[in-house]
């Protein structure tokens, strides 16, 4: 199963979490104790807010509506276990004051490993750490759908990113402790890298790198995170039989739904597959309808770029901005009375985020006409919203090849298959492990 480090000792119900791709720690007790921490630095440390954390909060203070929203986001959390810090019900983050300034804070740290008194875990989405609770609730949802706050937020990203390009982002890859070159997390990223074909290969072996430099030669922390495979980690499904349809992410499947739609209502419980929605009302939807879609998701600890399932021409590859922390309401009465809030969060909302999010659309006219067109779309969640497509409209590719990269994290991804393409062999529903990049994920029935 996709973990991380955490998941092997004892963890007692009250305090384990289970979010798919492992992007928040399973004991939510290092969730807080990350949390904890950074408050208490942004509490004992003030310090000005950088420009576009100042043009955020100026939108929240001018702006009655968004005012409104994140002011009673924080209020509509439930004051009782699990979201409240202690049992008096003291929430962790009290209000969207406290929540800038500890976004001021992040906007300048990369991803990094927290220790707790019970365990050592990854916090892999730090904003998604702050809003964790506040965007299930009513005024999130509505927040987080808003498109001046989606805007103001896009602006942040970006500025987080030039800083996890920059050399200063590589210093928690270090070898200590909490590094993500450290015991735990180098255990905890073969851990995953290795299950998939049961192999026992070591970094080096799984991936593109230089083992006598510092960092193992990554020079920023999105130069690490976009990390290349070896060629022989991850070998090409029947390279010469284009019947056989290659696994475009290092993923867990998700769904399969077949006799999708043009237009559905992807915001209802099930969330149902919207073709005209997920592929940016291109033109070229109303050739998937009726046909199927399969969706799987990635893990925090896995290889984030993305190869094609098949050998063909590239007829579209664009980006469709979306929202960036959006997900469904799905809340539930505890029978006191008091809303509970859905507890896996954007994670276990990924049919809705197909339509909604920042994705990558990337449409393949296949050399094999018993497959006719096939769609890829790579989902951001959360701060994962860089989808960098590599390949360019009339290129011709290879199955295998790569077709482009989430930055700064990852999500999940879609393949999408036209009606009358017979095919066979998908991977099991909650399958256990990752399926392996490049790998079989689908065969045309003879």
């Amino acid at each position: 199963m996709v973990v991380q480090h955490g998941e092997n000792h004892h963890i007692p119900d009250k305090h384990r979490v289970h979010k798919p791709g492992a992007w928040l720690p399973a004991d939510r007790r290092v969730h807080r104790a990350y949390l904890h921490r950074i408050i208490k630095h942004v509490d004992a440390n003030p310090e000005p807010l950088l420009p576009v954390l100042q043009e955020f909060k100026d939108l929240i203070e001018k702006t009655p509506r968004v005012y409104m929203y994140f002011v009673q986001m924080w209020e509509e959390i439930p004051s009782k276990p699990p979201y409240c810090r202690d049992p008096t019900g003291a929430p962790q983050v009290r209000d969207y004051d406290q929540m800038l300034r500890m976004l001021n804070h992040i906007l300048g740290r990369a991803p990094e490993w927290t220790d707790a008194a019970e365990s050592v875990g990854m916090v892999g989405v730090p904003m998604c750490a702050i809003f964790d609770y506040a965007m299930g609730t009513p005024s999130g949802h509505a927040a987080f759908l808003d498109p001046d706050v989606n805007r103001v937020i896009k602006k942040m990203l970006n500025e987080w990113g030039k800083y996890l390009q920059s050399p200063a982002s590589a210093e928690v890859l270090g070898d200590h402790e909490l590094g993500w070159f450290g015991k735990t997390a180098v255990g905890d990223l073969m851990a995953v890298a290795n299950a998939p074909l049961q192999t026992s290969m070591s970094f080096e072996q799984m991936y593109v790198c230089d083992p006598s430099a510092k960092n193992y030669g990554y020079k920023s922390w999105d130069d690490f995170f976009t990390r290349k495979l070896q060629e022989s980690a991850r070998p090409i499904a029947s390279p010469d039989d284009d019947s056989v349809v290659a696994n475009a992410c290092e993923s867990t499947t998700f769904n399969i739904e077949y006799g999708v739609k043009l237009r559905d209502k992807f915001f209802n419980k099930g969330q149902p597959y919207s073709l005209l929605d997920m592929l940016g009302h291109d033109p070229l939807a109303k050739k998937f309808v009726g046909g199927i879609v399969y969706q799987a998701f990635l893990s925090a600890l896995s290889y984030h770029r993305w190869h094609s399932p098949v050998s063909g021409t590239v007829r579209r590859a664009f980006v469709v901005d979306g929202t960036y922390f959006s997900e469904p309401l799905a809340n539930r009465e505890d029978g006191s009375g008091i809303t509970d809030l859905n507890a896996q969060g954007i994670t276990g909302a990924q049919g809705y985020l197909a339509a909604l999010a920042t994705r990558a659309i990337i449409i393949i006219e296949a050399d094999n006409r018993d497959l006719g067109l096939v769609g890829f779309i790579g989902i951001g969640m959360d701060e994962v919203s860089t989808c960098d497509i590599t390949v360019k409209e009339g290129q011709h590719i290879k199955k295998g090849d790569e077709t482009g990269m989430f930055h700064f994290g990852g999500s999940s991804h879609c393949l999408i298959f036209q009606k009358g393409v017979q095919l066979e062999g998908f991977p099991e529903l909650n399958k256990k492990v990752n399926v392996p990049v490049r790998s079989q994920v689908a065969k045309v029935k003879k």
